[in-house]
């Protein structure tokens, strides 16, 4: 169906001792192994990529070995915060009547929106050391990534529903009548927003970008894993979802095209084919996420086995420039960064879909890691150039779920800067100036939510806003950092209005 059902959404209506310690310190006993874990999605998405973390329990010489560190002080305490000299953490919200994972962010205004897989969160944050609880919508449906432009909101459904609306129950993928893809809402009042548009989209909705123009808005849906056994997400599945979304007729929201990325014969498509040819590698049956820039009319996709590189001039007909692939180290390609002179692009791998202890000796530091890349060349004759992987410097317990995930531009003239966030190795601000040689500048961390058994938890996403680190954590809520450094404090100076980081602004326009 193209528009679902549709009705209003339901409204719902101590800080920690500090330490600080020097980057790059040594953490648990080198030679720890690694709990590696096999990520544990949402029916629909059985392929790795942001689910929720299965606890699971580590050998008891491990336990051992992240005990003795704790002692040594070599990691943080259990949930003990610590952070680099120029980062302090203002506050804390923890999660309230949505209990799901924390999931994605955006900003508008004075106003910050976080995804729950239970629905989403309004935040007022015109005072950033005391956020405001704005509205609370419960309209379950994971991820719930989300979006914003003008007076609607967009989030993603990746879980296979009984139908569109919000007091929709999860149902097998192999039933035809199941639903998956986008909602649109009206947040016109943010106390009381209303659910006003649905629209199916093939495999469901893992992430979505939007592309706004003045009258319509364009929302590119990244969405993987078919199966010949589910009716609505058929092999081959190599390319994304368009949908065109009139911004004054939200309810007239539609699929306007399905662009293949990936041309190849058969039901396995022409993108990275994963094991047996490329043991430890996605196969690519789609993308996990994309990043638009308009300002350059460029776009990166980060699609499972592959990286992209493509132009955006025609939004309903985007178009691949480059493709590049890392069968070495790369194990799911995640989420794409532009630096702001379009000239670089950091993706991201999530080895282990979020779940698994990777930020230790025993993965080292090109796995799990930001890879970098050069733009060269020209117009459609643009190429990705690899040129060194970015990881951050502190291991993490073998407890712990750390790996590279979602992060942001800090807007500084002449620097290439980011903000990241690394599930629990916390969030780490780095520069990749001189894209051959990525340094860390501040890092603000937790410790382990358990010395027992590996729990998903961590920042899932850390974004830079108008002065201010927000991240969303997954257990702990939403926490907001001030980062105070003669390298960044320039970016206080960059007022935006709105930010969806998949949306990238022309920052200095």
């Amino acid at each position: 169906m193209a528009n679902g059902t549709r009705e209003e959404a339901v409204t719902l209506s101590n800080k920690p001792r500090t330490r600080r310690r020097r980057l790059g310190i040594a953490a648990a006993a080198a030679g720890l192994l690694a709990a590696l874990l096999t990520a544990h999605p949402a029916t629909a998405t059985p392929d790795p990529g942001d689910a929720p973390a299965a606890d699971k329990e580590v050998s008891r010489s491990a336990q051992a070995e992240v005990r003795e560190a704790l002692k040594n002080g070599e990691i943080p305490g259990q949930d003990e915060i610590v952070h680099s000299a120029n980062i302090e953490h203002l506050t804390n919200i923890p999660k309230d009547v949505l209990p799901g994972t924390n999931s994605d962010l955006a900003f508008q205004g004075r106003y910050a929106y976080a995804g729950n897989y239970d629905g989403f969160r309004i935040f007022d944050i015109s005072n950033p050391r005391a956020p405001k609880t704005v509205a609370q919508v419960l309209c379950p449906g994971s991820q719930n990534d989300i979006s914003v432009s003008g007076d609607l909101l967009f989030l993603s459904t990746d879980s296979s529903r009984s139908d569109s609306s919000c007091n929709s129950t999860t149902q097998p993928v192999t039933e035809k009548s199941s639903w998956e893809g986008m909602k649109v809402f009206d947040i016109s009042d943010k106390r009381n927003p209303k659910y006003v548009a649905a629209v199916e989209t093939a495999c469901g909705s893992h992430t979505h970008t939007l592309l706004p123009e003045r009258k319509n808005i364009y929302v590119y849906v990244s969405s993987y894993s078919p199966n010949a056994a589910y009716p609505d997400c058929q092999p081959p599945h190599d390319g994304i979802s368009v949908i065109k979304v009139p911004r004054y007729a939200p309810e007239k929201a539609a699929v306007v095209g399905f662009p293949v990325l990936f041309p190849g014969e058969g039901a396995d498509g022409g993108g990275n084919p994963g094991a047996p040819t490329n043991p430890g590698v996605s196969k690519t049956t789609g993308c996990h996420d994309i990043t638009v820039l308009p300002s350059k009319d460029l776009a990166a996709g980060a699609c499972m086995g592959d990286g992209i590189l493509f132009s955006i001039k025609d939004p309903e007909r985007p178009k691949v420039i480059d493709r590049v692939q890392d069968n070495v180290n790369f194990a799911f390609w995640h989420s794409a960064t532009f630096n702001q002179d379009a000239d670089k692009v950091v993706f991201t791998d999530e080895l282990g879909g979020g779940g698994a202890a990777t930020c230790n000796a025993t993965v080292g530091p090109d796995r799990g890691a930001d890879g970098i890349y050069d733009i060269v060349g020209k117009g459609d004759k643009r190429k990705l150039v690899f040129r060194s992987y970015y990881k951050i410097p502190r291991h993490q317990a073998d407890t712990e779920n750390c790996v590279a995930h979602n992060g942001s531009l800090i807007p500084v003239k002449g620097k290439d800067i980011m903000v990241q966030a690394w599930y629990q190795g916390g969030v780490s601000v780095w520069e990749f100036t001189d894209s051959k040689r990525p340094r860390e500048i501040a890092y603000f961390e937790r410790g382990p939510i358990s010395t027992e058994q590996l729990v998903g938890g961590g920042s899932w996403s850390a974004y830079y806003y108008n002065g201010y680190i927000y991240s969303n954590d997954l257990v702990k809520g939403f926490d907001v950092l001030k980062l105070s450094d003669r390298r960044t404090d320039p970016a206080k100076r960059v007022r935006l209005d709105e930010l969806n980081v998949q949306t990238q602004p022309d920052y200095f326009d």
